[in-house]
């Protein structure tokens, strides 16, 4: 049996086994494991059996919720987070259109399983209420994403100069959907080296090394772009807030040096050939380029379908809608590359909004969780904040480029902000308590 199925099984049933008896945060954990690892895509898949992987995780978590819910219900309340909403209007938006989808039995499959994400979202949300078990979620991810990087070292690059074919159950092996959902935790990774010690430091060197070396060898120009625009982000915030640690700048003005010098290191000629096709996204040029003609057409078809296409409805019809050459020698339609577009098309103008509502809500409940730890001087806190915020903004800049609207790491980052927001701000406030019964006052002069 291959090392990585024994380490595979040895991680799923300790991981059960934990959720059962130690922490039921541990349920999360197995399902991040899974998620990331993807064992039935695995070239070691042989050597498991052939359990429903994914399956188990996910009532595991169901399960641990329900023994520990009047417990957990006391830390995290549903009510009282005002994102979780607006991802059940979402889903209801979806529900709606099997009715109306062009393609109604792809939509109804693909709903079942974004009702699936949902459910699973808002019990890990209950099952993660501490700042411990948020760390720990957040390693999980690092490591997953590690992983995927050490696979695409592994496998190469094709014949076209990418790694394809690897990555989360979610993905279809796809490398641009890959490689958006391994930027985010670039960013993570920033913040966990400059506020760990010197063993969590040269963890962080080691995980991004992999990390950023699967990004590249994927090639995925989107997937720079998010990289850029979330690292330096967080960064600006390190330099110049007026909230400063001992030696704050310094340290940001080093992780610059070191990432620059990583890419350089790891960077090659195939890599920066690639990323000068940028501007082909805007000229007209090769090579995805033609992406802004698929969403320029997403809105014929909304004057047509006002309510939207549904799921796959925009490829279905997308040879009504572009010229022929887009489809010479294919057998099958366009899609909109893009995650915007791609809600756009699906659920329409309704669910379009609804998903604004929801990062907005999400960045709303980010800036309240922010003004509180100012006001207590929780700073390690706040900047954990942003770093999540920083790796919402990549993820969101790499899905721009690729449709990604119902993505389970979109979700995933959403619930890590909502997490933190529960942990350190909601509890704490009148969002949190203003529910609750207040304490019984005690007459203690008739004891």
């Amino acid at each position: 049996m291959a090392k990585f199925a024994l380490l595979f099984l040895f991680l799923f049933a300790s991981g059960i086994l934990a959720a059962l008896f130690i922490s039921p945060v541990s349920a999360v954990l197995v399902y991040q494991l899974v998620y990331f690892v993807n064992p039935d895509n695995s070239w070691w898949a042989a050597s498991i059996p052939g359990l429903q992987y994914s399956f188990i995780a996910a009532l595991l978590m169901l399960f641990m919720l329900t023994i520990r819910y009047k417990e957990l219900s006391d830390q995290a309340q549903w009510k009282n987070q005002p994102v979780l909403k607006w991802m059940v209007a979402i889903l209801f938006v979806y529900i709606f259109m099997i009715n109306f989808a062009v393609v109604a039995g792809v939509h109804k499959s693909f709903t079942y399983e974004f009702a699936k994400l949902v459910i699973i979202i808002f019990a890990a949300y209950k099952l993660i209420t501490s700042e411990r078990a948020l760390n720990a979620c957040l390693w999980a991810y690092i490591a997953g994403v590690t992983y995927i990087g050490y696979i695409a070292y592994s496998v190469g690059r094709d014949g076209q100069g990418r790694v394809e074919g690897i990555g989360m159950i979610d993905t279809g092996g796809d490398g641009n959907m890959t490689a958006a959902a391994m930027v985010p935790a670039l960013i993570i990774l920033t913040y966990m080296a400059w506020m760990g010690n010197k063993k969590v430091k040269l963890l962080a060197i080691f995980c991004g090394g992999f990390i950023a070396n699967g990004i590249v060898l994927i090639n995925s120009r989107g997937a720079f772009l998010g990289a850029v625009v979330g690292t330096l982000f967080f960064l600006m915030y390190m330099i110049f807030s007026k909230y400063q640690r001992k030696g704050q700048k310094g340290t940001a003005i080093l992780i610059i040096l070191i990432g620059l010098a990583g890419t350089i290191y790891v960077t090659d000629e195939a890599f920066w050939s690639r990323m000068e096709t940028l501007q082909d996204i805007d000229d007209g040029g090769k090579s995805g380029s033609h992406r802004v003609d698929f969403w320029m057409a997403t809105f014929d078809v909304l004057q047509d379908y006002p309510l939207g296409v549904g799921i796959q409805g925009f490829i279905e019809l997308s040879p009504n809608y572009l010229p022929e050459r887009y489809f010479e020698g294919r057998k099958v339609g366009k899609a909109t590359h893009s995650t915007w577009f791609q809600a756009l098309s699906e659920i329409g103008w309704i669910g379009f909004l609804c998903l604004l509502a929801l990062l907005i809500s999400t960045f709303k409940i980010s800036r309240k969780t922010k003004q509180h730890l100012i006001n207590v001087e929780n700073y390690d806190a706040y900047f954990k904040v942003l770093a999540l915020e920083g790796a919402l903004i990549s993820f969101l800049v790499a899905a721009s480029f690729i449709d990604r609207a119902r993505s389970e790491m979109l979700y995933w980052l959403i619930l890590f902000i909502a997490v933190a927001s529960n942990i350190y701000y909601i509890r704490f406030s009148e969002l949190g308590n203003r529910k609750r019964k207040p304490p019984m006052v005690v007459d203690t002069r008739r004891l």
